[in-house]
């Protein structure tokens, strides 16, 4: 550290940037140590919180595991005496309405699959010849109506109810295909309203009237065919209803009339997904499915829940605080969990979400406020520090500056005087001249001094003014008669008003302005100085031809020791005091000092004083 700071000191010891550097590393480190703590200290909360809340949570979590245990129990052996009370087609329907399971597959006793049933067919019956006369007039000579004729003859004559409802769903369809659309649906209408045909089959095993009414409905859109049919499709005790044909004429009336709703559509779609071999385990998940699965205890049925809505079946054995979590899933809340019994890989966990939460307020508030507090504290050392190091390098430039602005006067003189001293027969008028030049020196090395003198006046506010009413133009021509040395092209207006002001204060003012224009004036230009009224006061201005001042240093001249060439090989003499006194006595006469300037062209000073 030591030998860093020592690198520092040496790369910027004329700079500010080092030492507001290291203070800034010393609030950087605590800060960064305090927000470590604050930290561990809220994390060692938080595990504190969890750890108190586990403690409380666990038996109500092994209470649930126990209900959940429980409800299997309860479930599977309601499910067991639904499928062994009632007929496989009811027992399905009965369980999805009891909410066991969002899917159900009923087996019989001989471990085979009895609903969803695949159709049977029914035993074979006498086969009138008039058959196959109506089958080559449908089929051979497209003589739809004649083929209807004789199939109208069969139904009428047909004692047994599959034939009469096969004879009346072909006299149908041959309508339809006669054009006579009104006919066939009107047949439908009147010939399957009743109980008769309710169970009849087709020779595939299939329901007669649940299929010509779908044909009916395609040609007419009748409403009575689409609510007959649909409660039709949801006769769970109509044995001639197989669970295939039951989901097709679902979904084809529900893409025909989109109102249509069927409850138990999405429990078939589920249930024909799944193969018999699921009754050989407990509990799994059925592959390439998100869909799981349970057999009830005695093996007569299988429930079947999809991922989704398999925690809303189970959690209704156990309390909000418990929740179950799926395989695979990393909750960011979960608090405690166990292993949920009946499904492999799934977890109860009591959430945070139920828990209140740890207090960590007051360690972020007393951090926040602690760096608050520091980075206030940091800004304000930072500003002081910055302001110690401008004063001490603002002292170091001004003993340089004085030392040099005295030190040329007084070497003048001295050589001067020195000069005059070796020779052994003076000459009159060099020593005249001599002597001109060491009250010259003289002169300057007072104007030096005075601007000293009264800087410190002015900064300890113990300056004193005496104002009086007085005319402008003997206060300019004293002040230019105290600069010997400037070249002067005066311009006063004649009868200008008198002002209220300090002579003496006033003519130095002008005296720092045209001495300033002095130093850089070129080739020996005169400083042009103006007199003259404005708005009611008396502007004076002082212009000069020198090399101008650039935009950027126009608002820092007037500050005091400021220079815009701060080498001490400067050509104008001057400690950066004159502008600054200038400004200090116009603003005690209730004037202003302003400036313009363009590099290269000259600068052009003005005080404005209010006339008396």
């Amino acid at each position: 550290m030591r030998n860093v700071i020592k690198i520092l000191t040496r790369a910027g010891r004329d700079s500010d940037v080092w030492p507001v550097a290291l203070l800034l590393f010393a609030v950087v480190v605590p800060a960064v140590c305090l927000l470590w703590f604050m930290n561990v200290a809220m994390r060692n909360e938080r595990l504190a919180a969890r750890q108190k809340w586990a403690d409380i949570y666990r038996p109500q979590l092994l209470s649930a595991q126990k209900g959940l245990e429980e409800y299997w129990r309860e479930s599977g052996d309601r499910l067991d005496e639904i499928a062994r009370t009632n007929p496989p087609a009811l027992a399905f329907v009965r369980a999805l309405d009891a909410d066991l399971a969002d899917s159900v597959i009923i087996f019989g006793d001989d471990d085979r699959i009895t609903y969803p049933n695949a159709p049977s067919a029914p035993p074979a019956d006498e086969v009138d010849r008039r058959w196959a006369d109506a089958g080559r007039f449908e089929y051979r000579e497209k003589d739809f109506v004649r083929a209807a004729t004789v199939y109208h003859a069969l139904a009428k004559e047909a004692t047994n109810a599959n034939t009469a409802a096969r004879a009346l769903q072909a006299e149908a369809r041959c309508l339809a295909r006669a054009g006579q659309t009104n006919a066939a649906v009107l047949l439908v209408l009147e010939s399957f309203r009743g109980q008769r045909f309710q169970h009849a089959t087709d020779l595939q095993g299939r329901c007669i009237a649940a299929n010509v009414e779908l044909m009916a409905y395609e040609l007419g859109h009748n409403e009575t065919l689409a609510l007959r049919l649909q409660e039709r499709l949801m006769d769970y005790n109509n044995p001639a209803l197989a669970s295939p044909q039951r989901r097709f004429l679902m979904k084809e009336l529900r893409t025909l009339s989109p109102g249509t709703e069927f409850p138990t559509l999405l429990a078939e779609d589920l249930a024909a997904q799944v193969p018999a071999s699921v009754r050989n385990a407990a509990a799994d998940r059925l592959p390439g499915y998100d869909l799981w699965y349970r057999t009830s205890p005695n093996g007569r049925a299988v429930a079947l829940f999809r991922g989704a809505t398999l925690a809303r079946h189970l959690e209704r054995a156990f309390g909000g605080h418990v929740k179950l979590i799926p395989p695979g899933v990393e909750h960011p809340e979960m608090l405690l969990s166990v292993a949920a019994p009946g499904f492999p890989g799934w977890q109860m966990a009591t959430l945070l979400q139920g828990a209140p939460k740890p207090s960590v307020a007051v360690y972020l508030w007393t951090g926040v406020l602690v760096l608050a507090a520091m980075g206030v504290l940091t800004l304000l050392a930072v500003r002081v520090v910055r302001r110690q190091v401008a004063l001490a390098r603002l002292k170091n430039d001004l003993v340089a500056t004085v030392s040099h602005e005295l030190k040329t006067p007084l070497s003048s003189m001295k050589l001067l005087v020195d000069t005059l001293l070796e020779a052994e027969q003076p000459n009159e008028q060099t020593t005249r001249e001599y002597l001109q030049l060491i009250a010259r020196e003289n002169d300057r090395l007072s104007r030096l001094v005075e601007n000293f003198l009264t800087f410190s006046r002015i900064e300890r506010k113990k300056h004193t003014f005496e104002f009086k009413r007085l005319p402008v133009r003997p206060i300019i021509d004293a002040a230019i008669k105290a600069v010997p040395a400037g070249h002067f092209d005066l311009r006063v207006k004649p009868d200008l008003p008198e002002i209220m002001a300090d002579s003496d204060a006033l003519a130095t003012a002008l005296i720092n302005l045209f001495e300033n224009a002095g130093k850089h004036s070129e080739n020996g230009d005169p400083v042009t100085v103006r007199a003259h009224t404005n708005n009611g006061s008396v502007v004076v201005s002082v212009q000069d031809t020198g090399v101008g001042i650039a935009s950027r240093e126009l608002k820092k001249i007037f500050e005091p020791f400021y220079q815009v060439d701060q080498t001490l090989s400067r050509q104008a003499g001057g400690c950066g005091l004159g502008l600054s006194i200038v400004q200090s006595i116009v603003t005690a006469h209730r004037g202003c000092v302003a400036v313009e300037s363009q590099p290269g062209r000259g600068s052009t000073f003005t005080i404005s004083l209010p006339a008396a």
